[in-house]
């Protein structure tokens, strides 16, 4: 006979740990804060160890905590993942995929009905900037950008990614360009970058590259996020340095120039999914359409 603590004070801790937040936590269990605090100190009664140390703040676990949760969490992911495998239900719903809002406009919005066609695969897109807890949601996969694939979950690469100098033609015909130099002398757009700064797609370190000694005008327009950059580009209002795998349909379309060989290196696109997740040759289907399609 198996003695174990009650369920549901397993499931706070493991909530709990993966989040290092009883807020959150109480909020994946729609529970409140004082319920999944509760639940952890009668578990820590019931095994007579203390799991997490709460002060000081943040909380952070204990060395029997760190010992406890990766045991429970492979062990509610493959209860999930056998539930999820013989309920008719769950292979009957859409493939929930979490991408960018830039990803989701620029580049999977446009390709849907073909996806739908040469895959069979029906799509529930999530679009939102915040990545997303691919162990505490029902989302099937996620659409990555990150210099390499992380020990955790299954990482199928997508497409290499460059950051590029682009207009509208519109801008050409109003402005004369001479070289590399010249580009710096048009209308600049620049965006908020959220992948690190050593990496940014700046002005500065284009000039670099491009071997003008890193002077920059001044910028004529800031926006927080690369999909409205983007849109200042296609309207006419300056050139923006945009990722090549997301203005790749602007491009081929002919409603951006692509301006100088010179260019920053992005980073890469990946398909992540849960490991030994029940759905994953429908994730595979999906990251090999886009890898085709990219």
């Amino acid at each position: 006979m198996r003695r174990l603590p009650p369920l549901h004070a397993l499931r706070a801790f493991e909530a709990a740990a993966r989040h290092l937040h009883f807020a959150r936590a109480a909020a994946e269990l729609h529970l409140t804060p004082t319920a999944i605090s509760h639940q952890i100190r009668q578990l820590e009664e019931i095994l007579e160890v203390k799991l997490f140390h709460r002060y000081p703040r943040p909380i952070r676990l204990s060395d029997e905590g760190a010992a406890l949760f990766p045991v429970l969490r492979e062990s509610f992911d493959r209860m999930s993942n056998a539930i999820a495998g013989i309920s008719q239900l769950d292979s009957e719903r859409p493939l929930t995929v979490s991408v960018t809002v830039a990803f989701a406009s620029l580049w999977l919005m446009r390709r849907l009905p073909a996806l739908r066609s040469q895959t069979g695969l029906n799509l529930k897109v999530e679009a939102d900037n915040q990545p997303v807890d691919l162990s505490g949601s029902d989302v099937d996969v996620a659409v990555r950008y990150a210099v390499q694939a992380e020990p955790e979950d299954q990482w199928l690469p997508l497409f290499e990614d460059s950051l590029i100098p682009l207009c509208a033609p519109d801008v050409l015909r109003r402005h004369t360009l001479n070289g590399d130099a010249g580009i710096l002398g048009l209308p600049l757009i620049q965006y908020r970058w959220n992948c690190g700064a050593e990496a940014s797609p700046s002005w500065q370190r284009w000039s670099h590259a491009a071997g003008l000694g890193g002077a920059v005008p001044e910028i004529a327009q800031h926006f927080s996020e690369e999909i409205n950059a983007i849109d200042s580009a296609l309207a006419g209002q300056g050139v923006v340095l945009a990722s090549s795998v997301l203005a790749a349909s602007a491009v081929a379309a002919g409603h951006l120039v692509r301006l100088s060989e010179t260019e920053l290196p992005g980073r890469t696109f990946w398909a992540v999914s849960r490991s030994n997740h029940p759905r994953f040759a429908e994730v595979e289907r999906f990251a090999s359409w886009a890898r085709a399609s990219g």
